[in-house]
């Protein structure tokens, strides 16, 4: 009994223990949400995640997961790894609520204009403190890892698709290599090879400074998609579809 005892004083040390040193939100909300409107389906011609917004905007279970946002104090992340699994998740999340928030649209920026962008506008609030997604994205750019841009995903046919589970610190290098990979892998958005080049996502060309730390885009590109032919030059100028990434 006394065995027996000790025994169960020791896992609850161990629990608390390990529930101080997570500095991440529990993200199973937000697994199961993904597991309910996310699908694949090829919509004008583009192979992509889809997301069922019709269904999100009934769902119970979406406020609470962009509140969880709101009260997580984002100074308790540890770790450079956190920060980015956080940030990443954040950007997706208040993406979808942006295009919620202003349902029915057929495209994420028909929530704002040319004068004041839905990029500028407030998109919701982590930690107490309003951001926009612009903002979320230029923090993560600030942490200096190129694959955010194949993670962050803009409620477009032509970005990156939304991962079917969150990103977490733990797993974060092989969801953001996993993610790079399908995108390079998707000749519809990410990467095609044709006769006179290898043509590629705008991403490439808007955020291209960002991968010099990865040895420039070309070298991005070829790290991330096997076999490409030598010898093709690389253009960033693939056409990008802004039109809704779900119905």
């Amino acid at each position: 009994m006394r065995h027996a005892f000790r025994f169960l004083i020791g896992m609850l040390a161990t629990l608390t223990v390990n529930a101080a040193l997570a500095a991440e939100p529990d993200w199973s909300d937000y697994g199961r949400f993904l597991e309910r409107h996310l699908s694949q389906r090829t919509a004008a011609g583009v192979q992509l995640a889809w997301l069922d917004y019709s269904a999100i905007q009934r769902d119970p279970q979406f406020p609470p997961i962009v509140a969880q946002l709101t009260a997580f104090p984002p100074a308790d992340l540890k770790t450079r790894e956190e920060q980015l699994a956080f940030h990443i998740n954040a950007y997706n999340i208040l993406a979808i609520k942006t295009v919620v928030d202003h349902w029915p649209v057929a495209s994420i920026k028909d929530a704002g204009n040319l004068l004041r962008p839905v990029w500028k506008r407030p998109a919701g609030e982590i930690g107490g403190k309003a951001v926009s997604l612009d903002e979320i994205e230029e923090d993560l750019r600030k942490l200096g890892e190129p694959r955010i841009h194949m993670a962050i995903v803009c409620a477009s046919k032509s970005c990156p698709d939304l991962r079917a589970e969150p990103y977490t610190a733990s797993k974060l290098n092989d969801q953001l290599n996993a993610a790079s990979k399908d995108y390079l892998g998707n000749p519809t958005k990410g990467l095609r090879v044709e006769k006179d080049a290898i043509r590629v996502s705008k991403i490439f060309d808007w955020f291209a400074e960002d991968f010099e730390s990865m040895g420039g885009v070309e070298a991005f590109i070829r790290s991330h998609r096997d076999g490409l032919p030598a010898g093709l030059p690389i253009q960033a100028d693939l056409p990008y579809d802004w039109s809704l990434n779900g119905e």
